[in-house]
């Protein structure tokens, strides 16, 4: 486990900036008070073996005393980086993304099934939108009654979506939180 080097941080940073914009700011600045001493601290995205990690100083202070080859991981897995080098977020990032999101569609509940199983999401199937969507914005997937469900990237503009045809994909699947039982092994 190490720290990111700057390259990687800006590429970690423009990702999450795509999709909580100047919010950005509180998940670098959340106040962390956990661990054995209760001292306010902060989180930080730490590397291993290609993965990175949000957590916080605490839990990266206590596993340095980890040997890496036995270390699996620690805090909250947000993304990975590929043999290419661009990063990746994953879905374990969800729930740090709907918290400070920009951009949001809620879907019906007939819908949230297939949109769990890996479709994307019609025109049909919207109930609500934010105002400032424009195509090739990345935003989070909501449930109805406000639970993330995934996120992916805007195929429409809020206005375009009003103009489109009910079969139009209005969000283009990126991720869900069905992932964690399709892709069980990969994911652990």
């Amino acid at each position: 486990m190490r720290a990111l080097d700057e390259e990687e941080t800006t590429k970690i940073y423009k990702k999450l900036y795509n999709f909580t914009g100047p919010n950005l700011k509180h998940i670098l600045e959340r106040p962390a008070v956990e661990g054995p001493d209760a001292q306010p601290s902060r989180y930080y995205f730490r590397l291993h073996k290609n993965r990175v990690y949000y957590a916080s100083e605490s839990l990266v202070r206590r596993a340095t005393a980890v040997a890496r080859p036995r270390l699996a991981g620690v805090g909250t897995p947000i993304g990975k980086f590929t043999h290419g080098g661009s990063f990746h977020l994953t879905v374990h990032a969800l729930d740090l993304l709907a918290a400070h999101a920009l951009r949001r569609v809620w879907i019906k509940p007939d819908i949230e099934r297939s949109f769990l199983f890996g479709n994307s999401v019609p025109k049909s199937s919207l109930t609500r939108i934010t105002e400032n969507i424009n195509a090739n914005d990345s935003i989070v997937v909501m449930s109805m009654s406000d639970v993330p469900l995934g996120f992916g990237i805007a195929a429409l503009s809020a206005q375009g979506c009003r103009k489109a045809d009910t079969n139009a994909v209005v969000v283009l699947h990126q991720s869900d939180a069905g992932e964690y039982l399709r892709r069980e092994e990969e994911l652990m």
